[in-house]
């Protein structure tokens, strides 16, 4: 991991040579995989510090103080920002919409479908779609035994939009609003198979469009919208 790098920022030459200039030694301190804005795919990357100096005929005189630290990319060899890291790569983009789409059908059978088997089948098959393939109807009965335990009163229902929170607000800034929305749709149609929205599973549906950031107007037209064969 360790090793330099240096890059020249040139002030003046002369015929034949250098005469001054700026030099960038960069040294890496950690790497990783990111999602390369450059390359446009999960790639490693070095995390990279640099120092500027001020160097004459070659050698280095003055410091011209640090520069930010950058992400090297191992395919391109671009610089981006540390930034470019709050965008999940390939991978955690589809565990997360795997996780998104596993509690949101679980939140709606908790509200009202829990004792519908047309409700937990459709919820296996949504939540296998989304890549949860060893996904059982036993082991969403499990879950939803160990689920209704625990939220018996207002506070548990409190808790339990906090976890839902939890599971969509990291997905919600990374996907389109045709996303959000189609997330939100998987539950809307769950709930509906085994009839029309109760009270408890409108009231799930909008608290999934909150942490999904959609608007409460659009989560009333998509709630519409589910209700229409396609």
């Amino acid at each position: 991991m360790g090793g330099a790098r240096h890059s020249r920022d040139q002030r003046g030459q002369r015929p034949g040579g250098r005469l001054a200039g700026v030099r960038t030694s960069w040294h890496t301190v950690d790497d990783g995989d990111f999602f390369c804005p450059g390359c446009g795919g999960d790639r490693s990357y070095r995390r990279r510090r640099g120092r500027r100096r001020f160097v004459l005929l070659g050698v280095p005189l003055i410091s011209r103080g640090e520069v930010a630290p950058v992400l090297e990319c191992a395919a391109c060899h671009g610089h981006f920002g540390t930034e470019a890291l709050d965008h999940p790569t390939t991978q955690r983009l589809s565990l997360l919409l795997r996780d998104a789409v596993h509690a949101i059908a679980l939140t709606v059978l908790t509200a009202g479908g829990s004792e519908s088997r047309a409700a937990r089948e459709a919820a296996v098959r949504t939540v296998h779609s989304a890549g949860y393939t060893g996904c059982t109807e036993d082991q969403l009965l499990t879950l939803l035994a160990a689920l209704s335990a625990e939220r018996d009163s207002a506070a548990d229902s409190v808790s339990a939009e906090i976890e839902l929170h939890e599971a969509l607000a990291p997905l919600a800034p990374h996907l389109a609003a045709a996303g959000r929305e189609s997330l939100l749709l998987h539950g809307a149609r769950i709930a509906l198979v085994d009839g029309p929205y109760c009270a408890a599973e409108r009231e799930a549906l909008a608290a999934v469009g909150r942490s999904l950031r959609i608007d409460e107007d659009d989560v009333d037209r998509l709630l519409a919208q589910a209700r229409t064969p396609s």
